[in-house]
């Protein structure tokens, strides 16, 4: 078959990929041996919101290579591809396009008809990273391709909700968390970006109560005193002033003596009307720094993670200031009877949670006010009572929201709750005895650390899209047969019929059981009050008892949150195989193999997954987990918009197609080393498939035809059986690179062997073969050329899969695709010729050192030169006769002449059992080549100097960024590595006189 001139990837890779889907290569089971070892891997989900970008690139890349290796290797093997629903990723996309349309928003169609929205938008643009996987060469099963919203996920997840929530592993808590004001929902840590900004530490007196005062002591390192002084306030420092207002008391170390004089004692905050400022003890704790500071810190739980522990310890009131919008909050009574009531509390009134969350400690003046505008507010007014004491300009790192880029807010808010620590234990084991293996060792350290010290995990968000939670609502029964309000009664079921059946079965056959609307207001019995809204105005229970009819009836409303994405998603692994109405065509791909993910989401998505997995079906999720970086660029920095050194796969695949990109991508893939990428790199990779097309095309030229007879055992002519040899020693070094998932590895010996062994020497060894008169070695050489061009295009496959296709039908007309060629059983120790084996070596080594030392010194690389040799054994003279052609054609040899002294200005050359030289004399300028030397060998010391002293600069290693540093190294190396081989060369020219 006639090939064409460069393999064209823009029309090819999508001609490829339709044949490999046609033909149904990618369905689990495909190619799979009878009774084989089954392999299967889950895809980390994408957003069903997102475009393919570096890091699911690099992701994917990694997973292909080892599906498509496992299925030519025989194994029954699944990929299975998926989305996640992304819960608030997905509500931002759709409330985006209902503004831009000028539909009505989401509040005002109300949730029916956004989630119908979410539907739509699901549909036309929800495949969009599915056929960008495509484009990258992934061959998951698509038929078997998988939602989290999907109805049978939908279900295992309502399933697993209800089990642990019956098991007493699910419930109803307040905790701090991270808070998105815009979108007015809990988020996660993930969810949280931490940014440096430029912001201030305002110093502000906190009066003592009653104008009581203290010595105020401060001491050096010596016990020296250094201040003494008489105070009748204690000194505190915060970033956020507005968060004063629900300080609930002042913490000082047990160990600091500057403040022993008043621990116990009440101070004043220094901010609202005068006559009701509010009073909060001073406590000690071990978490003030007594060297940050004044030493002293304001506690304010409810806003605050540290200060939420020190509050949580000391049984402080967490006083919560802002509503959903992050607005100072406007409810309740007014201030003077809040501030009286936690007078009360702060001189040891007894007092419970509900009390506290509806105490509105916000004075009426900032009532309403945007977070930052009180902010201001509280400074001028403070400043203006002359209690402030200095504003210090400081960075400081501002938690951001992801999604709406605005900033967090920690909030003390009822949400629901996994006891994560009960579940830690089975995921923690799972790990320790080796069941599990996390790869690189240090993200077991890492594991390690989060499970032994895991927080509950809270999985409700105040979102649309998601899996809403399966809790229903009713008023609590009291022994008496009455009705108590607010409604905290749960009914937890996989639907409302069920918690229709437990309301009545709980509140008895008097009552008639009816599903309402949630409200955010209280349905209200006969004769009851209208009460305050619960869970601080984020939502409400509903509930309600009047007479209807005659007849008495209960409203219970569901739940109106959804569930944490993560939560859906932790059960990846067993909803998309169908839990809990497992096949045997399913449930026999668990657990998984392997895991592919990021290491920055080994606690959010692998722990829990293995938390879940280990209680739902009591069994490991996968066996293996390889946590790779975070993909940079070339100089190593983190990519991202504003510096402009964003680098999209698309765009590389466009330009240099999508086996360079996937080349780079695994190439780069060392086992918890820096992943750097750079488009230079996957130009160099499209290169090198066009040096394989090249070789392909030169086989082709020489009449090299697959021959089915061929047994690469059987092989004379020693050329031919070091090559066999060297395929053997590639595929050795890459399936046990693969093995052990070093993917660098195994990229760097397909390209050693194909670019190094097969283009370089290879193609190039047999050119005197082909140009001779021996018809039975050109025979051979044709057959085994042919069949090492086709073991190449095996090797390469899971790499660079469309050009090897391509290349595959092209050569010849096959039985199979090359997706499904088996993959070579033979090893190294099968096909090693030792004696041809040695025999190449010795010839490659002696070419090599004759190309380096004409190079060194600058001979023509056309001129042909003459050689000497002083000694040589008698396998040394085997070699040179067997393969003398070979040698004066590629190191351009004139002849060979045995000589008992070496002229002058010979440059010698040693190999194993002999030495060589090659007069050059006569054949170069010495003295130009000196002078050209000394040149280029005086600009580089002078650049070595100057990096020597920037890298012995201690300022300039410890200022200088991480990346520059490493850099500087790198090149350092590179430039002395050349140095030492201009210098080589200088002492060859002193040889020669």
């Amino acid at each position: 078959m006639a090939m064409d001139k460069n393999f064209d990837a823009a029309t090819a890779e999508a001609r490829i990929y339709e044949a490999w889907e046609k033909s149904g290569a990618f369905r689990a089971g495909a190619n799979a041996k009878p009774g084989a070892e089954t392999f299967s891997i889950m895809i980390p989900p994408p957003n069903v919101t997102g475009a393919l970008h570096v890091g699911h690139a690099f992701n994917n890349t990694l997973q292909d290579v080892l599906v498509r290796w496992h299925r030519m290797r025989g194994f029954d093997t699944l990929w299975q591809p998926g989305q996640d629903h992304a819960g608030i990723a997905t509500q931002l996309q759709v409330e985006k396009m209902l503004a831009e349309q000028g539909l009505p928003s989401r509040a005002e169609m109300g949730r029916d008809a956004f989630i119908e929205k979410v539907w739509e938008w699901k549909e036309k643009y929800g495949s969009t990273i599915i056929n960008q996987l495509k484009r990258l060469g992934a061959s998951c099963d698509w038929d078997r391709n998988a939602f989290t919203m999907d109805e049978v996920f939908h279900d295992a997840v309502l399933k697993v909700f209800v089990d642990l929530y019956n098991k007493g592993l699910i419930y109803r808590g307040k905790r701090l968390v991270n808070w998105d004001p815009h979108f007015e929902t809990a988020i996660s840590d993930l969810e949280v970006e931490n940014i440096e900004v430029d912001g201030h530490m305002w110093h502000f007196k906190y009066p003592l109560a009653g104008g009581a005062t203290y010595e105020y002591v401060e001491k050096d390192e010596d016990g020296n005193v250094t201040l003494r002084e008489t105070r009748d306030y204690i000194s505190i420092a915060t970033t956020r002033p507005e968060t004063m207002l629900g300080d609930g008391a002042v913490a000082v170390h047990p160990d600091d003596e500057r403040y022993a004089p008043i621990v116990g004692q009440l101070c004043e905050i220094p901010v609202g009307p005068k006559e009701h400022r509010r009073l909060i003890p001073i406590i000690t704790d071990d978490y003030p720094d007594m060297d940050f500071g004044s030493g002293a810190v304001k506690i304010t739980g409810a806003h605050d993670e540290n200060d939420y522990g020190v509050a949580k310890r000391n049984n402080i009131p967490m006083y919560r200031l802002m509503d959903t919008k992050a607005h100072m909050r406007s409810d309740g009574a007014d201030y003077e009877t809040a501030a009286k009531r936690a007078k009360e509390i702060s001189e040891g009134a007894d007092w419970d949670e509900s009390e506290i969350d509806a105490l509105n400690l916000v004075p009426d003046a900032y009532r309403g006010m945007d977070r930052f505008e009180a902010r201001k507010a509280v400074i001028a007014d403070i400043d203006a009572e002359g209690l402030m004491i200095m504003v210090e300009d400081k960075k400081i790192m501002q938690p951001f929201c992801d999604r709406s880029k605005v900033v967090m807010e920690p909030m003390l808010t009822d949400q629901w709750y996994v006891d994560a620590a009960k579940l830690a234990g089975p995921a923690r084991d799972a790990v320790k005895d080796g069941r599990v293996k996390i790869m690189p060792e240090s993200g077991e350290k890492v594991y390690f650390h989060w499970m032994n010290n895991i927080e509950p995990w809270c999985i409700s968000r105040q979102l649309w899209w998601g899996h809403q939670i399966p809790v229903w609502y009713g008023p609590e029964l009291t022994d008496t047969g009455e009705l108590l309000y607010p409604a905290t009664k749960h009914f937890c079921a996989s639907n409302v019929d069920e918690a229709i059946e437990q309301a009545r079965q709980y509140y008895g056959e008097k009552w008639e059981i009816n599903e309402s609307e949630w409200s955010p207001e209280f349905f209200k019995g006969e004769g009851q009050q209208a009460g305050a809204i619960v869970g601080q105005g984020i939502h409400s229970s509903v509930l309600g008892a009047n007479p209807k009819d005659g007849r008495n009836y209960i409203n219970i409303a569901r739940d109106p949150d959804v569930l944490d994405t993560w939560f859906s998603s932790g059960l990846w692994p067993i909803g998309t195989l169908g839990w809990p109405n497992w096949t045997e065509d399913t449930k026999k791909y668990f657990p998984t193999s392997t895991l592919i993910t990021g290491q920055d989401i080994l606690f959010f998505w692998v722990a829990r997954m293995m938390m879940m997995q280990l209680e739902v079906v009591d069994d490991i999720p996968f066996k293996t987990v390889y946590l790779h970086q975070l993909v940079r660029d070339e100089k190593g920095v983190k990519m991202s918009k504003t510096l402009g050194n964003v680098i999209d796969p698309l765009d590389m695949i466009d330009e240099f197609g999508a086996d360079a990109v996937r080349f780079t991508m695994t190439q780069m893939a060392s086992l918890g080393g820096t992943l750097k990428l750079s488009t230079e790199r996957v130009e160099g990779y499209r290169n090198f498939g066009t040096k394989l097309w090249n070789a392909v095309s030169f086989a082709q030229y020489n009449e090299c035809h697959p021959d089915p007879d061929f047994d690469p055992a059987k092989v004379s002519l020693p050329l031919n059986k070091w090559m066999v040899g060297e395929t053997a020693k590639a595929f050795d070094a890459y399936n046990a690179a693969l093995e052990s998932y070093r993917f660098n590895d195994a990229a760097n010996a397909a390209y050693v062997f194909v670019r190094g062994v097969l283009c370089d020497r290879y193609l190039e060894f047999t050119k005197p073969t082909f140009f001779s008169d021996d018809t039975a070695a050109i025979k051979e050489t044709r057959a085994t050329m042919a069949w090492v061009i086709d073991q190449s295009l095996i090797l390469l496959h899971p790499i660079m899969p469309f050009i090897t296709e391509e290349l595959w039908g092209t050569i010849t007309k096959r039985d199979n695709m090359l997706v499904h060629q088996d993959w070579p059983t033979y090893t190294a120790a099968d096909l090693v010729d030792k004696e041809a084996d040695r025999e190449m070596g010795w010839v490659t080594d002696l070419i090599d050192k004759i190309r380096s030392s004409r190079a060194e010194v600058n001979v023509p690389a056309g001129a042909k030169v003459p050689m000497l040799f002083q000694q040589l054994d008698a396998a040394g003279h085997t070699a040179w006769a067997s393969n003398e052609a070979l040698i004066k054609r590629m190191a351009r040899i004139e002849s060979l002449t045995e000589a008992t002294e070496l002229p002058k200005g010979a440059v010698t050359i040693a190999v194993k059992g002999g030495t060589f030289a090659l007069p050059l004399a006569d054949i170069i300028d010495v003295a130009a080549e000196k002078a050209r030397l000394e040149k280029t060998l005086g600009k580089l010391e002078k650049e070595l100097g100057g990096l020597r002293g920037r890298l012995n600069n201690p300022k300039f290693v410890a200022s200088a960024p991480e990346e520059v540093v490493a850099e500087s190294r790198e090149l350092l190396a590179r430039k002395e590595d050349e140095a030492a081989k201009l210098k080589a060369a200088m002492q060859r020219l002193e040889d020669m006189g």
